[in-house]
C-alpha cells in the first residue's frame, strides 16, 4: 500500500466506469460506430505512420484551421485535445477554483461529475425532466454568485432527447456574462429533430459560450481521441494554454482531416444510423418499452428492465446499464435485430413498466 499523500478531492473523486467487454462480444454500449471509418481516412492514417517518427504539430494548426473554414470561425478561435473529455478539463480549469461551482444536467455524461472536482470547483447536478430533456429552467435557477461555468448537453447522453437552437440562445440570453456556457455537442449530427443545429453561432454576440464537439462519434474515430472546442478567441487561448502540448498524435490528426474532406462518406453513415434508430426505436415502443425521444445514436429503455444486461450477454451483446435504464448504441441492422430479439422475449415474460 502506497505513503502517498493523495489530495483528498482525488480520493474522493467518482471514477469513470467504462462499458463492460468480453471475447467475441458485440459491443453495443458505448456510442461507436458499428463500422470503421472511410477508405480514404484509413489511407491518411497508413500513409502518417511513415512519418512517425516525428513530432505532431504542436497545437493541430492544420486540423484547427479546416474546423475554422467549415464553421466560418477563425482557427484560433478552435483549439483541439484528446477526446471532448479533455477539452472539457481544459476549460473548466481555465475558470475554476476552489470555492466556485458548476451547473450541469444530470444524468448526463459521466465526465461531468469527475471533471468538476477534478479542477478544484464544486459540482451542482440538476435534475432532468420527466422526458428525460434539461430542465433549463432548474438549472438558470441553480446559478448563483459562486458559479463560474454551466454544461448543457444537446442531445443528452445518456437520455437522448436534444435541445433547439432557440432553447439553447433563450438560456444563454438569461445567463450572466461571466460564467462560461459549456455546449456539448458530441452527438448533433444524429439528430433530426426541427430547429436542432450547432450553438456555434451564438459565440459571435456571446463569448462566454464553448462548443465542444468530437470525431469519436459521427466520424467513427473513437480510437484515435481527437476532441474540439469552439469560442471567442481568448477564451480559446486560455483554453489552448492548459491543453498538453502535442497531446494529439499525428495519426488522429491526419484521420480527422482526412474525415472532414469525407463529408458524403461521415453522412451517409449517419443516415445509416439514423435510419436503423427510427426503426428499431418504435419497434421496441410497440412491444411496450419506456424510450425518451433521442436524437442520437443510442437510446435509453427505462423500468424494470436491467435483467435485459445479462439476456443480452448470453448471446454476445453488450449493453450498458445506468441507474436511470439501460442505454443501447444503434449498432448494424443485425445487431439491432439480435437485441430485438432478446428484448421481445425479455418483454414478453416480464412485467417491464417502471
Amino acid at each position: 500500500m502506497t505513503n502517498l499523500r493523495f489530495r483528498p478531492a482525488v480520493l474522493s473523486l467518482p471514477r469513470y466506469k467504462p462499458s463492460k467487454s468480453a471475447p467475441d462480444a458485440v459491443k453495443i454500449s458505448s456510442n461507436e460506430m458499428p463500422t470503421p471509418p472511410s477508405p480514404a481516412v484509413l489511407e491518411a492514417i497508413a500513409r502518417e505512420l511513415q512519418t512517425i517518427n516525428r513530432y505532431p504539430d504542436l497545437t493541430a494548426a492544420p486540423l484547427r484551421q479546416a474546423l475554422g473554414n467549415r464553421f466560418g470561425v477563425g482557427a484560433d478561435q478552435v483549439c483541439v485535445g484528446t477526446g471532448s473529455s479533455a477539452i472539457l478539463v481544459a476549460a473548466l480549469s481555465a475558470v475554476c477554483q476552489p470555492g466556485t461551482q458548476v451547473v450541469f444536467p444530470w444524468r448526463s455524461f459521466e465526465s461531468y461529475p469527475i471533471a468538476v472536482p477534478t479542477v478544484g470547483a464544486d459540482p451542482v447536478p440538476v435534475p432532468l425532466l420527466p422526458d428525460g430533456s434539461h430542465d433549463l429552467v432548474a438549472m438558470h435557477e441553480a446559478i448563483t454568485a459562486d458559479t463560474v461555468a454551466v454544461i448543457v448537453c444537446s442531445p443528452n447522453n445518456p437520455t437522448g432527447p436534444a435541445l433547439t437552437y432557440e432553447d439553447i440562445a433563450a438560456f444563454v440570453a438569461d445567463v450572466p456574462d461571466d460564467v462560461m456556457i459549456i455546449v456539448d455537442e458530441a452527438y448533433i449530427d444524429f439528430a433530426t429533430k426541427p430547429g436542432v443545429r450547432t450553438a456555434v453561432p451564438l459565440i459571435e454576440t456571446h463569448p462566454n459560450v464553448v462548443v465542444m464537439r468530437t470525431f469519436s462519434k459521427a466520424h467513427a474515430l473513437a480510437g484515435v481521441r481527437v476532441g474540439y472546442a469552439i469560442g471567442d478567441a481568448e477564451v480559446i487561448g486560455a483554453i489552448q494554454s492548459l491543453l498538453v502540448p502535442f497531446g494529439v498524435n499525428s495519426l488522429a490528426l491526419a484521420a480527422a482531416l482526412a474525415s472532414l474532406t469525407d463529408a458524403e462518406g461521415v453522412q451517409c453513415a449517419v443516415a445509416d444510423i439514423v435510419a436503423e434508430r427510427e426503426r428499431i426505436v418504435p419497434a421496441l415502443r410497440d412491444l411496450g418499452y419506456d424510450i425518451p425521444d433521442t436524437q442520437s445514436n443510442f437510446y435509453l429503455l427505462r423500468g424494470n428492465v436491467y435483467g435485459l444486461v445479462d439476456e443480452c450477454a448470453r448471446v454476445g451483446l453488450i449493453v450498458r446499464p445506468f441507474r436511470e435504464g439501460v442505454r443501447v448504441s444503434v449498432g448494424s441492422r443485425e445487431q439491432n435485430d439480435l437485441f430485438y430479439s432478446v428484448a421481445a422475449e425479455f418483454a414478453r415474460t416480464h412485467e417491464i413498466g417502471a
